[in-house]
């Protein structure tokens, strides 16, 4: 008799609109992607579960966030920020301060469902033009009110919030038009709020949109694509997954420009120039701690979806896969689209996820000897010109079964994962529903050093028992690429989280790695920023800060490692976060 399926009581009903849910929700209210029955199998077996015990959920967190935080803004800055944006663009309800200042982190996500609310700005303005921006500016400098930016939300590392007060200033709700379109240049300028769906809505139908001539696509893809915004892009120095053809954002961005304390401060529109240092990359990665970025103008690609080539492929080991993936960046025939290497233990989870396990591939995967914890699956497309995308295509190939891969292109295994792929978030509240965490910290490497920092991360994070530890190379270049860790426990303690959480952190940096590839530094990571750095080049940053924001209004409370507190530089939580 066959053993009867685990079916979680999952939660499917559209999440209350001002609920704490609401706040940590994913997305779309009413979306959901839950873990498939391969994902819960080993979420059982993991944590030695049984199925009962995601028949209860431990709290829904659907209780109606209360107005009761008033706001500390004299009346008088209130009234002057009326005067300059109107009334409906100025909120001070709690509900609104709060979804404003919290992100998109695990760490916001706990502080919510325990109804915790700190570190929330005073009163969210939202302007509707670069000169209420500057206007706005002024004004907070010379009150001193704290100045905070919000694009859409989908920050991880604490990057918006309002540690000293002050307002949030909301880029989303009117800032996110077409400022002009250059199609002799291949060039569009956008204002900052604008989200990845709306950019690349406009681009694929630039036809209509921009009465052009042809279709394209900013080949930006964060995982985040469709609740973040173009602003939050650059100042993180955000990657796509479809970056290792297109680039990073640092790669796109053409020109920008930024209202700060002294001023506007804006870069020119050339596609290179050798005027002394680049400004451009200056302000990329300053994440609001210089000034309001308000216009960006990106390159733009020819969008041509009918040339793309998916390819999958499965390694016997790690090893083989790691040096298939450097020739095929070092061979100068042209670069992948998506090129994602998943190491053995991702690779387990992947043949649950992608519902490969179980299949006829899979049996003639393990008769051939691509054996459990061992094989490594690489999985992407090429995009680009027909030519050009099946020579790619072909490159591939030829490598990848040079290094010993089973080709898996037949099972669709890409495809799969191009229809889930901005959906995955949504798996963590369902988990989190259960008391089990879901997390990812990244960071950058070289070739020579991938194995090494694989190994250490990997081993911190392997020590905690019961823990699953997924780790993917999802950029890279012919020097080497990003690792992006995803580790899940069984807890519902924020201090166990942020204790694992740091010891990553301190894991990657010991190990010689990059401390983020794209996710930027926020205030989650600022404690470790000047041992990655170095002192010489964190007084650069302190000395731009001091040019750009002399009164020290901009993002303050720690991002970048700026005034931070004794307890930030500490690595210690607040003590209504130690449960």
């Amino acid at each position: 008799m066959a053993k009867q399926k685990c079916i979680p009581a999952w939660y499917e009903d559209p999440t209350p609109a001002g609920t704490y849910r609401s706040l940590f929700k994913w997305g779309d209210p009413a979306g959901y992607k839950h873990p498939n029955s391969g994902l819960v199998k080993l979420m059982l077996d993991t944590f030695n579960m049984k199925c009962d015990d995601f028949q209860e959920p431990l709290d829904l967190a659907l209780d109606e966030i209360p107005d009761n935080v008033p706001s500390k803004l004299p009346e008088k800055h209130l009234k002057e920020f009326i005067r300059i944006c109107g009334a409906e663009n100025v909120r001070t309800d709690t509900l609104d301060r709060v979804a404003k200042s919290y992100g998109g982190g695990m760490i916001d996500a706990l502080r919510l469902r325990r109804h915790i609310i700190e570190n929330i700005a005073e009163a969210v303005v939202a302007p509707r033009s670069q000169a209420e921006i500057e206007e706005i500016v002024k004004y907070c400098d010379k009150e001193g009110i704290p100045v905070y930016i919000y694009g859409a939300g989908s920050t991880v590392t604490r990057g918006m919030e309002a540690v000293k007060g002050g307002i949030s200033l909301d880029m989303s709700k009117h800032m996110n038009k077409v400022v002009k379109f250059n199609e002799v240049d291949q060039t569009i300028t956008v204002q900052a709020g604008m989200t990845g769906p709306q950019l690349e809505d406009i681009l694929n139908h630039a036809q209509t949109t921009l009465n052009a001539k042809r279709a394209y696509t900013c080949g930006h893809f964060p995982q985040s694509f469709e609740y973040s915004s173009v602003g939050g892009w650059v100042v993180t120095r955000g990657a796509g997954q479809n970056s290792t053809y297109y680039g990073k954002i640092e790669d796109i961005v053409i020109a920008q420009e930024y209202v700060t304390p002294r001023g506007v401060f804006k870069t020119l529109e050339h596609p290179r120039s050798a005027n002394g240092p680049d400004f451009d990359q200056i302000m990329m990665g300053s994440e609001g701690a210089f000034g309001v970025l308000t216009n960006v103008t990106l390159k733009v690609f020819r969008w041509q979806p009918q040339n793309r080539k998916r390819y999958s492929y499965m390694f016997k080991n790690w090893q083989d896969a790691r040096e298939a993936c450097r020739e095929i960046m070092q061979a100068e025939f042209g670069f992948p689209s998506v090129f994602r290497l998943s190491d053995p233990e991702e690779t387990d989870v992947a043949m649950k996820l992608y519902h490969i396990e179980g299949t006829i591939a899979d049996s003639v995967l393990k008769l051939l000897g691509y054996q459990p914890m061992q094989k490594c699956l690489l999985l992407g497309h090429t995009d680009g010109e027909r030519g050009f995308s099946a020579n790619v295509d072909r490159k591939i190939r030829r490598i990848a079964l040079k290094h010993g891969a089973f080709e898996l292109s037949f099972a669709g295994v890409t495809k799969n994962w191009e229809h889930g792929r901005f959906r995955d978030p949504y798996m963590r509240e369902d988990l989190q529903d259960f008391g089990i965490l879901i997390d990812t910290l990244e960071c950058a490497v070289t070739w020579s050093q991938m194995e090494n920092v694989h190994k250490q991360v990997r081993a911190f994070i392997k020590n905690r028992p019961q823990t699953v530890c997924m780790t993917h190379l999802s950029h890279a270049y012919p020097q080497g690429g990003n690792l992006y860790f995803i580790f899940i426990v069984k807890s519902n303690s924020i201090k166990e989280y942020l204790d694992l959480q740091y010891g990553v952190l301190d894991a990657i940096q010991k190990s010689g790695a990059a401390l983020s590839h794209h996710h930027g530094v926020g205030k989650q990571s600022s404690p470790w920023l000047e041992d990655q750095i170095g002192t010489a080049q964190m007084d650069v940053i302190r000395t731009l800060k001091g040019h750009f924001d002399p009164h020290n209004i901009m993002n303050p409370g720690g991002t970048l490692g700026l005034d931070m507190s004794a307890d930030q530089r500490a690595r210690r939580w607040s003590k209504n976060l130690e449960d």
